[in-house]
């Protein structure tokens, strides 16, 4: 019973464990490269917000990757709980400001995950373009180039969270001989 009990705990302390180490890579600062490029083609000069869009990007796009590509059903519950608890102690965001801080991640994973979703042409890569420059606030109508290399960022953003998921919790493994296919229970 007592080792049961052990194990366990050890189990959700290794689960706490990987789920801060992949919080902390979503919760690094964007590139100022990112910035730059966001402050000039989206925000209207305003790095601030700039920062604080890719911010968001990041953090929400690392949800996604939890959500979708996670190897344990417990891992997009246990990254949430992190990421809510790195947020609430983030020292530049007010503490009177940390419900609306949530409130605009949670928009975000939204529109993000729905971007994600979206296979229809022209891309995934333009759909997270897009959502990036909405979230932004530019006033004028971006073309295609703008898009794209907004939905470059985001990718990028998405391929750096799906490499820390990796990293944090290990990636699917099959033996050579078994297609994914296989594996799927029949009924």
């Amino acid at each position: 019973m007592i080792r049961s009990l052990w194990h366990r705990w050890r189990a959700a302390r290794g689960r706490e464990g990987r789920a801060a180490a992949y919080v902390a890579a979503l919760i690094a600062e964007p590139p100022a490269a990112d910035v730059a490029w966001l402050t000039e083609h989206g925000t209207g000069g305003d790095a601030d917000h700039a920062r604080w869009e890719l911010r968001y990007a990041r953090r929400a796009l690392g949800m996604v990757t939890a959500q979708r590509d996670a190897l344990d059903d417990r891992t997009a519950s246990e990254v949430a709980r992190a990421l809510e608890e790195a947020m609430n102690a983030d020292p530049v965001v007010a503490p009177d400001r940390r419900r609306i801080a949530s409130r605009q991640l949670n928009a975000r994973l939204r529109a993000y995950a729905e971007a994600v979703d979206r296979h229809e042409a022209p891309g995934t890569g333009h759909h997270l373009g897009r959502a990036l420059l909405d979230f932004a606030g530019r006033s004028a109508p971006a073309n295609e180039e703008l898009i794209a290399s907004a939905g470059d960022i985001a990718s990028r953003y998405l391929e750096e969270a799906n490499l820390a998921l990796r990293d944090c919790y290990g990636a699917a493994a099959l033996p050579e001989d078994v297609a994914p296919s296989a594996m799927v229970a029949k009924r």
